[in-house]
Protein backbone atom coordinates (compact mmCIF):
# COMPACT_ATOMS: atom_id res chain seq x y z
CA UNK A 1 0.00 0.00 0.00
CA UNK A 2 1.66 3.35 -1.37
CA UNK A 3 0.22 6.55 0.40
CA UNK A 4 0.83 10.24 0.16
CA UNK A 5 0.12 12.36 3.02
CA UNK A 6 1.43 16.21 4.88
CA UNK A 7 2.86 14.89 8.16
CA UNK A 8 4.61 16.67 11.06
CA UNK A 9 8.32 15.49 11.47
CA UNK A 10 11.49 16.15 13.36
CA UNK A 11 12.60 18.76 10.46
CA UNK A 12 9.01 20.44 10.16
CA UNK A 13 6.30 19.93 7.85
CA UNK A 14 6.67 17.69 5.54
CA UNK A 15 5.00 15.53 2.58
CA UNK A 16 5.70 11.83 2.88
CA UNK A 17 6.14 9.37 0.49
CA UNK A 18 5.11 5.96 2.38
CA UNK A 19 5.18 2.43 1.40
CA UNK A 20 4.02 -0.84 3.18
CA UNK A 21 5.84 -3.80 2.46
CA UNK A 22 5.81 -7.48 3.97
CA UNK A 23 9.13 -7.45 5.28
CA UNK A 24 11.37 -7.20 8.49
CA UNK A 25 12.01 -3.22 9.42
CA UNK A 26 15.11 -3.89 10.07
CA UNK A 27 15.90 -5.43 6.61
CA UNK A 28 14.34 -2.61 5.30
CA UNK A 29 16.62 -0.44 7.31
CA UNK A 30 19.64 -1.99 6.33
CA UNK A 31 19.06 -1.94 2.72
CA UNK A 32 18.63 2.08 2.95
CA UNK A 33 21.81 2.71 5.16
CA UNK A 34 23.94 0.39 3.10
CA UNK A 35 25.32 3.31 0.78
CA UNK A 36 26.66 0.03 -1.92
CA UNK A 37 22.99 -0.73 -2.35
CA UNK A 38 21.57 2.58 -3.15
CA UNK A 39 22.02 2.25 -7.22
CA UNK A 40 20.39 -1.00 -6.71
CA UNK A 41 16.99 0.80 -5.56
CA UNK A 42 17.38 4.93 -6.68
CA UNK A 43 16.21 5.04 -9.91
CA UNK A 44 18.50 8.40 -9.97
CA UNK A 45 21.51 7.31 -8.38
CA UNK A 46 24.32 5.94 -10.92
CA UNK A 47 27.05 5.31 -8.26
CA UNK A 48 28.12 5.98 -4.76
CA UNK A 49 31.44 6.63 -3.35
CA UNK A 50 31.27 7.25 0.66
CA UNK A 51 33.37 7.87 3.88
CA UNK A 52 31.12 5.04 5.47
CA UNK A 53 29.00 1.53 3.52
CA UNK A 54 26.88 1.90 6.82
CA UNK A 55 25.73 5.68 7.32
CA UNK A 56 25.59 7.43 10.48
CA UNK A 57 25.83 11.14 11.25
CA UNK A 58 28.43 13.25 9.33
CA UNK A 59 29.23 10.78 6.60
CA UNK A 60 30.30 12.51 3.37
CA UNK A 61 30.20 11.48 -0.15
CA UNK A 62 28.91 11.86 -3.19
CA UNK A 63 26.33 10.30 -5.61
CA UNK A 64 26.29 10.07 -9.33
CA UNK A 65 22.69 11.45 -10.62
CA UNK A 66 22.09 11.53 -14.63
CA UNK A 67 26.22 11.01 -14.34
CA UNK A 68 26.50 13.96 -12.63
CA UNK A 69 28.57 13.58 -9.58
CA UNK A 70 27.00 16.01 -6.63
CA UNK A 71 28.36 15.93 -2.53
CA UNK A 72 26.37 14.73 0.21
CA UNK A 73 26.18 14.57 3.79
CA UNK A 74 24.14 12.64 6.40
CA UNK A 75 22.75 15.14 8.83
CA UNK A 76 21.25 12.78 11.00
CA UNK A 77 20.59 8.87 11.43
CA UNK A 78 19.22 7.93 14.28
CA UNK A 79 16.04 5.51 15.52
CA UNK A 80 15.84 4.30 12.03
CA UNK A 81 15.19 7.39 10.08
CA UNK A 82 18.37 9.54 8.09
CA UNK A 83 18.61 12.65 6.53
CA UNK A 84 20.50 14.19 4.07
CA UNK A 85 22.27 17.14 1.58
CA UNK A 86 23.08 17.19 -1.63
CA UNK A 87 25.57 20.34 -2.49
CA UNK A 88 24.94 21.66 1.05
CA UNK A 89 20.68 21.59 0.12
CA UNK A 90 18.55 19.70 2.59
CA UNK A 91 16.60 17.01 0.11
CA UNK A 92 15.00 14.40 2.40
CA UNK A 93 14.22 11.67 5.61
CA UNK A 94 13.81 8.39 4.90
CA UNK A 95 12.63 6.29 7.56
CA UNK A 96 11.19 2.93 8.36
CA UNK A 97 8.11 2.58 10.82
CA UNK A 98 8.15 -1.07 12.69
CA UNK A 99 4.47 -2.64 11.88
CA UNK A 100 5.29 -5.81 13.85
CA UNK A 101 4.61 -9.24 11.87
CA UNK A 102 7.40 -9.23 9.23
CA UNK A 103 5.91 -5.72 7.96
CA UNK A 104 7.13 -1.86 7.85
CA UNK A 105 6.92 0.94 6.05
CA UNK A 106 9.06 3.01 4.30
CA UNK A 107 8.52 6.74 4.36
CA UNK A 108 10.36 9.20 2.15
CA UNK A 109 9.98 12.73 4.04
CA UNK A 110 10.28 15.79 1.49
CA UNK A 111 10.23 19.23 1.45
CA UNK A 112 6.50 20.72 0.65
CA UNK A 113 7.87 22.34 -2.29
CA UNK A 114 9.20 18.99 -3.49
CA UNK A 115 6.26 17.47 -4.91
CA UNK A 116 7.03 17.12 -8.30
CA UNK A 117 9.80 14.22 -6.96
CA UNK A 118 6.71 12.64 -5.95
CA UNK A 119 6.30 9.88 -8.76
CA UNK A 120 10.32 9.20 -8.72
CA UNK A 121 9.71 8.43 -4.67
CA UNK A 122 6.92 6.24 -5.69
CA UNK A 123 9.04 4.46 -7.90
CA UNK A 124 11.74 4.22 -5.59
CA UNK A 125 9.50 2.63 -3.30
CA UNK A 126 8.51 -0.01 -5.50
CA UNK A 127 11.91 -0.46 -6.51
CA UNK A 128 12.84 -1.35 -2.56
CA UNK A 129 9.91 -3.50 -1.93
CA UNK A 130 11.42 -5.45 -5.18
CA UNK A 131 15.18 -5.59 -3.65
CA UNK A 132 13.82 -6.49 -0.50
CA UNK A 133 11.55 -9.38 -1.56
CA UNK A 134 14.28 -11.30 -3.60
Amino acid sequence: MTSLRTAHTPDGRRLEASHVLEAPAADAWELLVDTTRWPEWSPLVNGVESTDRRLRPGTTGRVRISGVWVPFRITDCSDRRWSWRISGVPIAAHRVDDLGENRCRIVFELLPHAVGSVPVCLRTLERLEAVLVE
